[in-house]
């Protein structure tokens, strides 16, 4: 059942004799005085239906140290160290000072709990419900929009090992498995790596034929078996490594490494929702992709979501607007430049202060798409020296021959068969959204406000908070939250976050 605090202090309460250690100002000392307003008991109490039982800690405490861990970027274990020895954790859950706090797994508890809730970012929520009642966004229409890769609490792994690994799982989960003798590696007892010679191309490809087709017989004789939701889980995955980074071989039943990699590959069965990352050309890592928006002026994060490292900045984006009003103007870099974007903004009423995707030139200073005349309610295509080709229903326009002895060929293409161009679905979007990021009102907007993301993204990573903490989706978006959450806790009270007879106010 749900606990309570009491509102009695005890003789050694922490508040009533360390308070003045506590620095004002701080989120200790806030929540010290408004921790049961901003986590009343009613905001988690469908957590805990029963009514029988041991009641458990007291919401606002445990919400509190999930504050300051997530602030502090501590562990479960570490935070609960520090609620049993931090006077000013002490005071800010309200305890009294010889109290030794819970055990870290009440942490655990109660984020699995959050988890399958209908409500699991509610504690972020709260504070956004406080942003929104202290009126700190009103009047504040511009919303910026940033993402930044986070790693994960994992290591990769290659395809010999995913192979290995989800093999020892099935067998562990499902008995019938657990009976098979499988030739390949001992499963049941070595959790390592085969032995093979691994300078031998030729014995790398017998162990990679001999671990799918492993594989593969585990897979045929639990087809047709009544599975639970987690052995279910564990053969879909088996079924999956099974396929993604082998080919068939040149004789049948063998299988060797595919030369490439094959899209959305899952990276590590320990966690198969993390993702290879490519953030720039020169950056590779695996792990997840923070989004948030925030507002400008005051660095307040409104929003912020969670996803595979793979997923493009731009179709995370609507999500991070859901509760904008119409006519908010959004900001953000070439990597939220996409047409869809763009299209779906102006049918959401939002506009789009979007630097545009930078235009690829065939030949170093010479001419763009731009320079090109694109009709497309004629479907033609004029190039600079004056020659016009139809659109096909591919959406090429080919110049091919027509460029034999042009004297711009050398500004325009090395190809011997001449330019070809594939002109975009939404051509006249992408040519408006660059002519608008020439005019000077752009350029002054884009500038004052739009830099002030980059600073909300390092108070997001600071403190060792680049490496996520949990494996998955799910869990990672509940950290992701609490620190957000502790992030906008820690700026209105920077900005003078207080209660007066109308609630929550900013002081003037």
């Amino acid at each position: 059942m749900q606990g309570s605090s009491d509102i009695n202090r005890e003789f050694l309460d922490a508040d009533a004799l360390c308070r003045h250690l506590v620095a004002e100002g701080s989120v200790e000392a806030f929540l010290a005085d408004h921790r049961s307003e901003l986590f009343p008991d009613a905001m988690f109490n469908d957590l805990f239906p029963a009514q029988r039982g041991r009641p458990s800690v007291p919401a606002d405490v445990v919400a509190t140290v999930m504050v300051l861990q997530a602030l502090e970027g501590l562990s479960d274990r570490d935070a609960a160290a520090q609620l049993r020895t931090n006077i000013a954790w002490k005071v800010a859950a309200g305890l009294s000072l010889t109290d030794p706090g819970f055990h870290p797994t009440v942490l655990t508890l109660w984020r699995n709990r959050l988890r399958i809730s209908a409500a699991p970012q509610r504690i972020f929520d709260a504070v956004r419900e406080v942003i929104a009642a202290s009126r700190a966004l009103e009047g504040k229409h511009r919303r910026a929009l940033d993402s930044t890769v986070l790693d994960d609490a994992v290591v990769r792994q290659d395809a010999i090992m995913q192979l290995v690994a989800q093999i020892r799982r099935v067998r562990r989960l499902i008995p019938e498995a657990k009976t098979l003798g499988l030739a390949a590696h001992d499963y049941d007892n070595d959790p390592g790596k085969p032995a093979c010679a691994w300078n031998d191309q030729a014995a790398i490809d017998a162990m990679v034929s001999a671990l799918v087709n492993d594989a593969l017989t585990t897979l045929e004789a639990i087809d047709g078996l009544t599975l639970d939701d987690v052995q279910q889980e564990a053969a879909g995955l088996l079924a999956l490594v099974a396929g993604q980074d082998v080919e068939e071989g040149e004789e049948e039943g063998t299988w060797r490494i595919a030369p490439q990699s094959a899209p959305d590959r899952v990276i590590s069965v320990v966690d198969p929702e993390s993702r290879h990352v490519h953030k720039t050309t020169h950056n590779y890592r695996d792990g997840f992709k923070a989004h948030i928006a925030i507002e400008p002026d005051s660095g307040l994060i409104t929003a912020c979501d969670l996803t595979p490292g793979n997923v493009g900045d731009a179709r995370a984006a609507m999500g991070l607007l859901d509760n904008e009003p119409e006519g908010t103007e959004v900001l953000a870099d070439s990597g939220y430049g996409s047409a869809e974007l763009r299209l779906a903004l102006r049918d959401a009423k939002h506009q789009a202060v979007i630097k545009p995707v930078p235009l690829h030139r065939a030949i170093k200073g010479g001419f763009t798409t731009d320079d090109f005349d694109v009709d497309t309610t004629a479907g033609t295509v004029t190039c600079p020296n004056g020659i016009t080709v139809a659109i096909t229903t591919t959406r090429k326009a080919i110049f091919g021959v027509r460029c034999r002895g042009c004297e711009l060929r050398h500004r325009c293409t090395t190809s011997s068969r001449g330019r070809n161009m594939t002109i975009h679905p939404h051509h006249e979007v992408l040519v408006a959204a660059r002519r608008q990021a020439e005019s000077e009102d752009f350029q002054a907007i884009y500038r004052r406000h739009r830099p002030m993301v980059e600073r909300s993204i390092a108070w997001l990573v600071a403190k060792g908070n680049r490496k996520v903490s949990f494996r998955g989706i799910e869990r990672n978006q509940i950290w992701l939250a609490h620190r957000c959450a502790s992030i906008n806790l820690r700026r209105l009270v920077n900005l003078g976050l207080t209660v007066d007879t109308d609630g929550w106010a900013l002081k003037a």
